[in-house]
């Protein structure tokens, strides 16, 4: 019995939720009460990622799906989240999962990686969102470390790079997003972005007044927009924690009961991804044994089947 990779929690993590006076009910307007808003929100957001669970891994994952398939809507692309993790999990061994795909892969990229933005990972986070590189894009570093010099509260940072992103580049609104996290977590210290704002982009935070259509970036009411994304971004991700907490906590509780080789690898991946392949092979656990596995988890209530299908298949939290 291999049971060395799976991290245990002696009890269940209770995840923050937002205060109800903190999600915002209708249109906000007044940029203090929106700013009030967003600093409630991530206050619970922060108590979260400071307490770093062991499904950590697998929310980041799943908030980076979700905010990948935001972004293709917003390119004008027909995949969804299921699509997209097709696209992700049966691609071949290095193989280019496609132009959804390759969003995807920008944002799982921001899921992992500690938070920051040099030239050359700009450059080829470019290359993965489809956008084309230029001088002027090559400046936005700079144009981070002054904002975060500064000392702005975290959502005005964020607000302030996405207009930094449409003078540089005005058709590059994927890589303002894509930004505007990684400034935020710079801001706030986490260890690791949080994918949030993406998600939000397209939603009421961003509608403009009468029948004026969305907000732009350089409109009045845009910083407090980005604040209400903000909080409706933090109450999102909390609500995915806590779907995933009842199944990363019986997933941990079965673990002792499993007899599969290799079975602990196995269980450290569903805590650290938003899906793991069924026919998954390491060097303790065949493909059969794998397939026996998540047919069990799956039994216990551990795990999900997130395709439907009986081929191919593939399991989450």
């Amino acid at each position: 019995m291999d049971l060395a990779p799976i991290p245990l929690s002696p009890t269940p993590l209770a995840v923050p939720t937002v205060p109800g006076w903190a999600v915002p009910r209708g249109p906000v307007t007044d940029p203090v009460e929106a700013a009030f808003l967003a600093g409630g929100a991530l206050t619970s957001l922060d108590n979260l990622v400071r307490s770093n669970p062991p499904w950590a891994g697998a929310w980041r994952a799943r908030l980076a799906l979700s905010c990948a398939a935001a972004a293709v809507r917003q390119s004008g692309r027909a995949e969804d989240e299921a699509a997209l993790r097709d696209a992700w999990m049966l691609r071949p061994a290095d193989g280019d999962p496609g132009p959804a795909g390759r969003l995807l892969a920008a944002w799982r990229r921001l899921a992992e990686r500690s938070p920051g933005a040099d030239v050359t990972s700009l450059q080829s986070t470019c290359g993965l969102l489809g956008i084309g590189w230029s001088p002027e894009l090559a400046a936005l570093p700079e144009e981070i470390d002054r904002e975060l010099g500064a000392a702005r509260p975290a959502p005005l940072a964020a607000a302030a790079i996405l207009r930094a992103v449409d003078a540089a580049a005005p058709g590059a609104g994927l890589l303002g997003w894509w930004l505007a996290e990684q400034v935020l977590a710079l801001r706030l210290r986490w260890p690791l972005p949080v994918p949030l704002l993406m998600g939000e982009a397209q939603s009421s935070a961003f509608r403009g007044p009468g029948r004026g259509g969305r907000l732009r970036s350089n409109d009045a009411g845009f910083d407090a927009a980005v604040c209400l994304a903000v909080a409706q971004g933090a109450a999102r991700a909390l609500r995915c924690a806590a779907e995933i907490v009842p199944r990363a906590g019986r997933l941990q509780a079965v673990a002792p009961k499993l007899r599969a080789k290799g079975a602990g690898e196995a269980i450290a991946r569903l805590l650290d991804d938003d899906a793991v392949p069924g026919t998954l092979a390491t060097a303790k656990l065949s493909r059969w044994g794998a397939r026996r596995l998540f047919e069990r988890l799956e039994a216990l209530g551990a795990v999900r089947e997130l395709t439907g299908r009986s081929a191919f298949r593939l399991y989450g939290l």
